[in-house]
Parts: structure tokens; sequence; C-alpha cells
């Protein structure tokens, strides 16, 4: 697919920041402290990577999402963690914000966001909930102009480092009988707010994970973001947008297993001829060529269909699925070609295996992709 040349520009900007930058020896470091250097995020804020596709009057480029969608998949290419870092302000870190915010709020927050001041995760997903996220027990009982908010929120990404976090809380029942859910922006320093036990994770190290604890948590209702009882429908639009993003991480995890087994192909001998000679293994190739360059026709259609303002929630979750599909199967198929070198932690490739794991988890598992999907198909058709 030929790409105009500004995408060719940003592709080779973010490809060779990751490359110098994301060194094996400051990934091997990452690995064993479990800290991604500050130093290394400070230069990601100043290039101008966390506000990608931020509007230029809140301090972020005013780039598109295919712009967006590139930038990750080159990031993830060379580091899976590094790419969440990129991703967290112009997705879910900064999507509520654009999505819902006031203006005030806008100016409040996104800029230093943007500029790497201050970190804001995504608290949806409860202990009890997972997939099934409007079955939302924490609660905000308002009091005066205030909302006293109660609940445990599990798996928020960057939460052991946050300064504030977007919250959703049941607020009520609507009218027509469904829960209403109400976003807040959650100063992580007010009293009844801490944390759990930061979580040993399979992949992504190097970003921490952790419960957010609220109890009787007093947030005033100017921190409110949206409409009151509207706050679900604007966080499954912020999913649908950080669905695109998890897609290009995936197709970066992908590339990036795709490159190092072709590398290993071409040098590894065998019988007195490389690796790359072998007619099975060029067939296995083949296919896997074929399903990578597939999830990047998906990758970047949704991309597209976003900046066109063309429906693109169902093709969002086609490339997710397929996306984080192929990096699970690419990256397992990436450490079989390496043989037992492959299968070894001084090798990155067995890194990107671990990292490439919660791509079908997370921001909706394959299962909930699917189901998107399906509905989609089967919903009655506007004449």
């Amino acid at each position: 697919m030929q790409l105009a040349e500004k995408y060719q520009l940003i592709r080779k900007l973010a490809r060779s920041f990751a490359e110098t930058e994301l060194t094996p020896e400051i990934l091997d470091e990452v690995e064993d402290t479990g800290i991604f250097p500050s130093e290394i995020q400070k230069k990601m804020a100043e290039t101008g990577f966390y506000g990608i596709k931020v509007p230029e009057k809140y301090g972020g480029q005013g780039s598109d999402h295919l712009a967006y969608a590139i930038t990750i998949e080159e990031f993830a290419r060379v580091s899976a963690v590094g790419s969440l870092y990129v991703n967290s302000p112009n997705s879910l870190g900064g999507m509520p914000v654009l999505i819902a915010g006031t203006e005030e709020q806008k100016q409040k927050y996104l800029r230093p966001m943007v500029e790497g001041d201050i970190v804001i995760p995504f608290g949806l997903t409860e202990p009890g909930g997972g997939s099934d996220a409007g079955d939302m027990r924490t609660t905000a009982v308002p009091d005066g102009d205030y909302y006293i908010l109660n609940g445990r929120k599990t798996f928020i990404t960057m939460a052991p480092f946050a300064d504030y976090s977007v919250i959703y809380a049941n607020t009520g029942v609507r009218e027509s009988g469904k829960r209403g859910i109400t976003a807040f922006i959650v100063d992580m320093k007010l009293p009844g707010v801490s944390l759990g036990k930061e979580e040993q994770k399979l992949g992504l190290v190097g970003c921490a994970t952790s419960d957010v604890i609220l109890e009787d948590v007093r947030v005033h209702k100017d921190d409110i973001l949206g409409r009151v009882g509207e706050g679900f429908t604007d966080a499954m639009k912020c999913l649908d947008v950080g669905r695109i993003g998890v897609a290009a991480q995936s197709l970066g995890i992908a590339q990036g297993a795709y490159d190092r087994m072709i590398d290993y192909m071409m040098e590894r001998e065998q019988f007195g001829v490389t690796l790359s000679r072998f007619d099975t293994l060029r067939f296995e190739v083949a296919r896997i060529r074929m399903q990578l360059e597939s999830a990047r026709l998906l990758v970047y259609r949704a991309a597209d269909n976003k900046d066109k303002g063309l429906p693109y929630t169902a093709e969002a979750a086609m490339a997710k699925l397929a996306a984080s599909e192929a990096a699970v199967d690419i990256t397992r198929k990436s450490i079989q070609f390496h043989g037992g070198y492959g299968y070894m932690a001084d090798r990155p490739i067995e890194r990107m295996y671990r990292d490439a794991k919660i791509t079908e988890i997370y921001e909706g598992t394959s299962q909930v992709q699917q189901m998107v999907i399906a509905a989609d198909t089967f919903a009655p058709k506007k004449k």
C-alpha cells in the first residue's frame, strides 16, 4: 500500500526515534528493572509523539488517525511497552477529555498531558465486570456540590504513577431502566484514593498496572466529564478509537517479529544452506506475510474511515481482532523458526511473544470484537 508522502515522513521519524532511543540495552534494562526511562518519556513528549492527534490549540500536532496508527506501529515494531507510552495520551488517556470535556477541562488537562507533565489513565474495568463493563459496581452519590465515590477499578495501566484518573461510576438508574454511568476526573491525591498492589504481568514490563481503590472520595461536580448518566456511551466511543491504537500496536509487534524471522532465516545455515532455501519454510513465510499485510490493510482502513467521518466501529473491531491474532501467531512462529535461540531471554523475540498476548485481551477481548462485528453484520440496514 503506497502511502502519501506525509505518512512516509511520519513513519520515518517514528522509526528513527524508536530505533535510536529504544536500544536493545535500554530494553533489557527495562525488563530487568520494570522501569521505563523518564528521559525517554520526556524526549517522546518533546518530539510531539504524545500529542499526535490532539488539536494544536491544546498543544498537540493536530494530525489524523492514520498518522497516529503508523506512529504506534513503528514504536511497537521495536518495543510494545514504548508504544504504550505514546498511545496513552493519544488514546484512552486523552480521548475521554477530548470527547466529553468542557473547554476549560480540555485546557486544564490536555496541554500538560501532551507535554508529559501529567498522566491520566482510564478507569473503566472492575474486578467483577471484565468484558461486561456496563455491570458497574463503583458508585457516585450526590452530596451538595460533590459526589461521593466508592468502588474499585482493576487492571488500570499507569495507575501507580498517575496524577489524575478518569473514573466511571454508577450515578443511578435512567428512565430506560439502564444504569446511568458518569465519568469523573479524579485527582489521585484526594483523600480516600489508594492503589492495590502493583501487578506482575506476563508482558509489557516497564508500564506499571494496579487497581484504583475509592473509599468515600469527594469529587466536585465541576470534575464531571460530559453529561451525568452518559458516561458509558462516551466510554464506548473512546474504546472504538482505542481499538485502532491496539490494532496498530499489534501490527507493529507482528512486523517486528516478522523482520527478525526473515533476517534470521537469511543468515542461519542448516545442512549447508540457509533456512531461507527450504521450501517448507518459504511457503510458511508466504502465509505469514499474507496474514501480516491483511492485518495492515484492516488497521489502515479503520483509521482512514475515522478520519473521513465514515462508520468505523466494526472496522476498528475487525482491525483489532485480525492484528492481535497476527501478533500472537507471528511471534509464536518466529520463535519456532529461531529454534532454541528464540526461547532464550537474550533474544528480543521472546519478549515480543510475551507482549503480544495482551493485545487479544485489553480494550475488549477477541470475543468482544466478534460480538461487535456480528452485531454490525446483522443490524437492520438503512434504506
